[in-house]
């Protein structure tokens, strides 16, 4: 059976505190897999904490490490694009948080779904006890309004923890050059085969959650903007149920006026209609300028992401060593 080249990707934020411990969980799960050459590449937004130190005592420790430091704060989607980016010569690659909430117990299980010929393998995330009751049902609700107006699949509790193959990581790095990049519902809109595992989701090592309200809000505007124009479309029907509506009270103003000749000026009535036709104005043209918005970061072309730092082992790889043996033997 030939060896298979996997590639584990971790994007880091500040996560001193973790780093040690799922890299040691994640090197033993990986050691443990018979006919696999498997690497963690660490790939580190602009951290205010030690985490660069202790990725640096990592790759020092371990050659079949690496960490990319990128230039500043890219995000997390950009992160795994740069990890992907620098490995395209791997078999599969497993997309993974560092904060140990993915267990990294479950890869086996990914690579073993992908040797059946599954060319994306995601996970289905069933929430820990530290994830608030709120935050899930917004999640839910969000995802149920993407698939109904975007006509993707995507689960409610799918997770940025999955297994795609060499070719999925070659099509996502040559194919799609945009910047608003909502990867769960990229990978679900690529199609290939792909079937999904059931985990569920650990308490927090240490730290809290790096995704603010902010970032879910910013995650879920560009997985609207990816894949649908609905919004814009709905300001059509809108505009038109306004339409009816101010001429039914139209109708029946001049009905009351004929009819009772002490009827008021209309003063609340005119000043009720002008709020709300100039507060659906309003929200449409948001909903038009986010469009225009996102055009606008698009059409300027800038790099999605600058690696301000490779680090690397000054060692060979565990593979690398193997080749050199095999063709000096």
């Amino acid at each position: 059976m030939s060896r298979t080249r996997l590639t584990v990707i971790t994007p880091v934020y500040n996560e001193e505190a973790v780093l040690p411990h799922f890299h040691a969980r994640t090197r033993a799960v990986l050691d443990s897999l018979p006919n696999v050459d498997a690497r963690i590449l660490y790939v580190m937004d602009r951290c205010s904490d030690g985490s660069e130190s202790v990725l640096r005592q990592i790759v020092a420790s371990d050659p079949d490490a690496a960490a990319l430091v990128l230039s500043s704060r890219f995000g997390h989607q950009m992160s795994l694009l740069a990890g992907v980016d620098h490995a395209l010569d791997a078999d599969a690659i497993v997309m993974m948080d560092s904060d140990l909430q993915h267990p990294p117990e479950l890869i086996p299980e990914l690579l073993a779904r992908h040797r059946d010929g599954y060319d994306i393998v995601y996970t289905i995330r069933e929430d820990s006890e530290d994830v608030g009751r709120v935050r899930s049902l917004l999640g839910s609700l969000f995802y149920r309004f993407l698939s109904g107006i975007a006509k993707i699949p995507i689960n409610a509790n799918a997770a940025d923890f999955r297994l795609i193959s060499g070719r999925v990581a070659r099509t996502l790095s040559e194919s799609f050059p945009e910047r608003n990049m909502f990867l769960r519902g990229l990978f679900s809109w690529m199609g290939f085969r792909q079937i999904g595992v059931h985990f569920r989701a650990e308490r927090r090592f240490a730290g809290r959650s790096k995704y603010s309200l902010a970032s879910m809000l910013q995650l879920a505007t560009a997985g609207i903007l990816s894949f649908s124009t609905k919004p814009l479309q709905a300001g059509i029907f809108v505009g038109f149920l306004c339409a009816c509506a101010a001429f039914a009270m139209l109708a029946a103003a001049v009905v009351a006026y004929f009819l009772d000749s002490n009827i008021p000026s209309g003063w609340t009535t005119l000043v009720a209609l002008l709020l709300l036709f100039s507060g659906v104005q309003l929200v449409f043209m948001g909903i038009l300028g986010t469009y225009i918005g996102g055009i606008y970061e698009e059409v300027k072309g800038r790099p999605r992401y600058i690696v301000a730092e490779s680090i690397e082992h000054h060692m060979p790889t565990a593979a690398a060593r193997r080749e050199e043996m095999l063709h000096h033997g």
